[in-house]
């Protein structure tokens, strides 16, 4: 691994880099922080995606598209005397200092969930009493990963469950009020208990501190593969997928579990 010398040269090499070529570059004197944001969000997923095949190449690699990002925002920034790098720093040392003083105060925790708890509590002093417990989340933010970080920050003033496996009883009556409107063919209503479902499962999901939008892409990927190696398997045979009866592709497709 580097030396702290290596790692400050390094960032000190890669901030030259960025005044270089918003000097020298056409198209990097061009961007701006809105045509940069839908690029980030884009290496933000690129980097989720090598986190979930844990390749660690890919890690490394798309970690350093997303620092490439944070230092053209924070070099535009600086142009236009609003801030730059070492206020961005000071920023985020300053912040975790203060929601760590389990580690630079005295304050004592007994395990991970005083330091989540206490971490809520903090960030709900820092926005003074105008804040709200929710405030701060992205409204942008996908669906899955918002429900869990409403329920997160929930949990974090004590609005929980008591016990998690009580979680089960409300995703039965959940499942139950769907069945409900799936009889009544009530779309709008359907939708909207689907969504009641969704949430309590989600909440099921925390409770036993597994991550939902994880597990959910682990099981895309498995269908993505079981999918196609069906597909592939038909191919070989001359046919296509709208040749075969679905009993014919039940055959392939638990083969194809076996494989695995």
């Amino acid at each position: 691994m580097n030396s702290l010398e290596e790692k400050t040269k390094a960032f000190q090499k890669m901030l030259k880099i960025m005044d270089d070529i918003r000097v020298g570059c056409p198209w990097d004197k061009e961007q701006t922080f809105e045509t940069l944001r839908s690029m980030t969000i884009e290496e933000t997923y690129e980097l989720s995606d090598a986190i979930l095949d844990n390749d660690i190449d890919s890690i490394k690699k798309e970690l350093g598209d997303l620092f490439l990002h944070i230092t053209f925002y924070s070099k535009i920034a600086s142009e236009k005397q609003q801030f730059d790098i070492a206020d961005v720093i000071n920023s985020i040392a300053e912040k975790i200092i203060y929601r760590h003083p389990h580690v630079f105060g005295d304050t004592d925790v007994s395990n991970s969930e005083d330091v989540k708890k206490n971490w809520e509590e903090l960030k709900l002093k820092e926005k003074g009493s105008k804040g709200k417990v929710l405030d701060g989340i992205p409204k942008s933010m996908p669906s899955m990963i918002k429900a869990m970080r409403m329920q997160e920050k929930a949990r974090g003033v004590g609005f929980d469950w008591e016990h998690k496996e009580q979680v089960w009883e409300k995703v039965k009556e959940e499942l139950s009020e769907f069945e409900e409107e799936v009889k009544n063919n009530d779309k709008e209503k359907m939708e909207d208990e689907f969504g009641d479902l969704l949430f309590s499962l989600i909440n099921a999901a925390r409770l036993y501190g597994i991550n939902p939008d994880n597990a959910l892409e682990k099981t895309n990927k498995k269908f993505f593969k079981r999918f196609n190696y069906i597909e592939e398997n038909t191919l070989k045979k001359g046919l296509s997928l709208k040749d075969m009866s679905l009993e014919e592709m039940e055959v392939i497709w638990q083969k194809s579990k076996e494989d695995e």
